[in-house]
């Protein structure tokens, strides 16, 4: 649990168990239901083309592989008893490349991405990011990893802002180790 400017949050990894809440969430007014998460993770080719629900399907398919051998997909953050904000952090291995250097000694299992961050409109502003970055980074040092990798932009980017800002990452001790793109900054936190 921690408390951010006067709000009670407190933070859980998705499990079979709050999937519910997870669904809540992103089918709230302007939450991700457009793209469920889907963006970084393998699917099938013209996956992309699917309606919401089958992106929504196949989240739902992974939670369940994952979750069954003790991996999360991500972070809920609640006030009190709703669901207010998600982060999407797993082990690397489970996402398309995103754009981090590849070594052939770095055990893939132990280096986890954190892709996408989402907060309710009502909670913005309250500090709601850091503690679902903390809770990432715990939620992967807990299940051994050594490095957490995050893709975030420059707080003017025009695109990928659901990654978060440099700023933030900075802030946290993340240091950048290079580049994804035009816009994107790879950078990474030894744990």
């Amino acid at each position: 649990m921690a408390e951010k400017k006067g709000q009670m949050f407190r933070f859980r990894a998705v499990d079979k168990a709050i999937w519910e809440d997870l669904v809540k969430l992103f089918e709230s007014r302007g939450g991700p239901s457009y793209c469920w998460c889907m963006v970084w993770r393998p699917k099938p080719v013209g996956a992309s083309k699917w309606p919401k629900n089958e992106r929504k399907r196949m989240l739902r398919a992974q939670l369940h592989d994952l979750v069954s051998n003790g991996v999360p997909v991500g972070i809920i953050a609640y006030h009190e008893q709703t669901p207010v904000g998600w982060c999407s952090v797993a082990p690397r291995s489970t996402f398309k490349k995103l754009g981090g250097p590849e070594n052939g000694e770095e055990d893939e299992n132990r280096i986890w991405s954190i892709t996408c961050f989402f907060v309710k409109r009502a909670y913005r502003g309250r500090g709601l990011f850091s503690g679902l970055l903390d809770a990432a980074v715990s939620t992967a040092r807990d299940r051994d990893a050594r490095v957490i990798e995050a893709y975030p932009v420059d707080g003017d980017s025009p695109s990928y802002r659901f990654m978060g800002f440099v700023e933030s990452f900075r802030n946290a001790g993340f240091v950048e180790v290079g580049r994804a793109g035009s816009r994107r900054y790879v950078m990474r936190l030894s744990v």
